[in-house]
């Protein structure tokens, strides 16, 4: 077993710049000759293919030496209609191919609207280059008005606490520096946004000089570090010795060669494995090991199988104390759980005092600093001809009934009435398993049962953010890593999500991205009226005005004519037979290259909510 990580990655076949897509004629002057041509040298030999931007004069001089300079080619310019889409289809591109694309937003006011899909990408540990632009630093070149409103004097400030890293170059030189920086440190592990400001004359001014470019090889970020010997040593000790060990497998990569390392580990070991629907998929769900269904929040045969456990083992879990405390009922820095507790991350790294994405510190008797990943192959290679071997599973869970032969693992989408959210999930699972797709989102009270995973693309996670209106976004750069993939890109969302985000597919239809998305349309923000009936009750007062300030209905939204606005077919759908139908023809249109949208009208409620709960939240979704 290799102890480097996998370079192998199950991502679109073709990531060249779209043939026909704007592309700018009369080029003769391709000399670099200003500021902001350094720029673009830089992004181009970085090898950012796209771009995401909503023009903005702050940034003039870069959008002209794109086009004009470098051809609109590599990087490719995708436009976008709010800053908040172009960071979050640069997002949705990184959770597949685990590479950043370029973002480009104007000025401070750009940097406010695309604020919230940076932090989602913080959270999300997506690499995302992101690009800004200030009016002249030098207040003497500012035009009257609209430069000094533009002009900040610490705009990376805004965003300090959820970026890796943000720089203001004062030169072109040091433009060449800071993005080469900053990308070396978005595709360091743990990944994340980073931000380099423009300034604008500094764009526009001609050079004076000659400026170098180093090989971008030799600031390449460094592979993602093993764990140290001893941890290696200690952890196999323990866990060769455990009677019940037990894998939480969390924010892993997307590598088919990691996915199959992990199964193999497992197996070697006799390790019953958990998964969470907070990251992408991480396990085959349907093994043997994978006892338990995945769930949102931990249900209660995740939580038997945690009970008894010996041995934990968390490969980056997000929110182990946490999750532990759900368990157990005690605050791991108060009364940590009597098991031996084994925690890989590299997390550590970037958490920081403004957010509290770093959840509850969990008692751990085995810290490991260290790549899941790599850790997991160090682990095999360290076992030797063991790791080739198939342990049995423990007592407690071979005498559990797995959950694929179990009641919910036999649950069938109901042919009459109404379409239930349980309905809707169990058609989309199937449509999904049967036409390869990629599940890009999944909405609240999505059930474990329909989570039949068997490869890291099968489903990317949801937002780990919290937010609402990144779907979409989400989408359209997912179906922008599939393109020319055998892959189907597909997502599920809720109707908030939709509404807030719905603009975003104009870039789907002007790059002509096949797309097929769902919209889970309970007409409400129906997370938030769970919230409210549990504080009507705890108050004594009446839950069953829970609704107000919640639905959005009288008149309905026209969801269909909204997507069609951004040039996609659509229609609605209230039951199974109808929706398996709108699926097919959805299909149809996308392998014809089209973008398909279907208003699923969903009775409100979640198919397992006395299971998991509200979520922490806004609903909508």
């Amino acid at each position: 077993m290799s102890k480097k990580p996998s370079k192998k990655t199950a991502t679109a076949k073709n990531e060249a710049a779209f043939p026909k897509l704007d592309r700018p004629k009369g080029l003769g002057n391709r000399r670099m000759g200003w500021g902001s041509d350094v720029a673009a040298e830089a992004i181009r030999r970085l090898d950012l293919k796209y771009i995401a931007l909503v023009p903005g004069a702050s940034y003039r001089g870069l959008h002209d030496s794109i086009v004009n300079y470098l051809g609109n080619a590599n990087p490719q310019m995708m436009v976008c209609l709010h800053e908040e889409h172009a960071v979050a289809i640069a997002d949705g591109y990184a959770r597949i191919t685990e590479k950043p694309m370029a973002v480009a937003l104007h000025s401070n006011v750009g940097l406010m609207h695309g604020i919230m899909p940076i932090f989602n990408s913080w959270c999300g540990r997506t690499p995302v280059v992101i690009f800004g632009a200030t009016g002249p630093v030098d207040a003497d070149k500012r035009r009257p008005w609209i430069d000094w409103i533009h002009t900040a004097k610490d705009q990376g400030g805004m965003i300090r606490p959820f970026v890796k890293f943000d720089d203001q170059p004062a030169s072109p030189q040091a433009t060449v520096e800071s993005i080469l920086r900053a990308t070396q440190m978005a595709t360091t592990r743990p990944f994340g946004p980073v931000y380099i400001c423009l300034d604008a004359d500094l764009q526009e001014a001609p050079l004076d000089g000659e400026v170098l470019f180093p090989d971008p090889a030799r600031f390449r970020a460094a592979p993602p570090p093993p764990a140290a010997a001893d941890s290696v040593k200690e952890t196999l000790a323990i866990l060769r010795k455990a009677r019940f060990p037990l894998f939480m497998m969390g924010r892993v990569s997307r590598s088919e060669d990691d996915w199959a390392r992990r199964v193999r580990l497992a197996e070697a070991l006799g390790a019953v494995v958990i998964t969470d629907q907070h990251n992408g998929a991480a396990f085959p769900t349907e093994h043997p090991n994978h006892v338990a269904a995945p769930s949102f929040r931990v249900n209660a045969p995740v939580a038997d199988l945690m009970k008894q456990a010996d041995v934990i083992v968390s490969f980056d879990w997000l929110d182990l104390a946490g999750t532990l405390r759900h368990v157990f009922g005690t605050s791991q820095t108060q009364a940590p759980v009597d098991k031996t507790v084994i925690s890989c991350s590299l997390d550590s790294l970037i958490h920081n005092g403004w957010s509290a994405d770093h959840q509850a510190l969990p008692a751990v008797d085995v810290p490991v600093l260290a790549d899941p990943d790599v850790f997991i192959g160090q682990l095999l290679d360290a076992m030797g001809p063991a790791a080739k071997k198939t342990a049995p599973l423990p007592a407690g869970a071979r005498k559990a009934t797995h959950w694929i032969k179990g009641p919910g693992g036999k649950l069938k989408a109901s042919e009459s009435g109404p379409l239930a959210p349980l309905d809707l999930a169990l058609t989309m699972s199937a449509f999904a398993r049967a036409n390869a797709g990629v599940l890009s989102r999944t909405p609240l009270g999505f059930p474990g049962e329909a989570c039949r995973f068997t490869h890291p693309l099968d489903f990317l996670g949801n937002d780990q953010g919290g937010a609402v209106g990144s779907g979409p976004g989400h989408a359209v750069g997912a179906a922008l890593a599939l393109r020319d993939s055998e892959r189907m890109a597909i997502a599920v969302i809720g109707d908030g999500d939709f509404l807030m985000g719905v603009n975003a597919l104009w870039t789907a239809s002007h790059c002509e991205l096949p797309l097929l998305l769902v919209v889970a349309n309970n007409r409400s923000y129906f997370n938030d009226e769970g919230h409210q009936e549990r504080v009507a009750i705890d108050r004594d007062r009446p839950k069953e005005n829970k609704w107000i300030g919640q639905q959005i209905d009288k008149p309905a939204v026209d969801l269909c004519k909204m997507a069609e606005a951004q040039g996609f077919e659509a229609e609605q759908v209230s039951t199974t037979k109808d929706l398996r139908a709108a699926l097919e023809r959805g299909k149809k249109a996308y392998r014809k290259g089209g973008r398909y949208m279907i208003d699923a009208r969903v009775l409100p409620g979640y198919a397992e909510i006395a299971a998991r709960g509200a979520s922490g939240g806004r609903g909508g979704k």
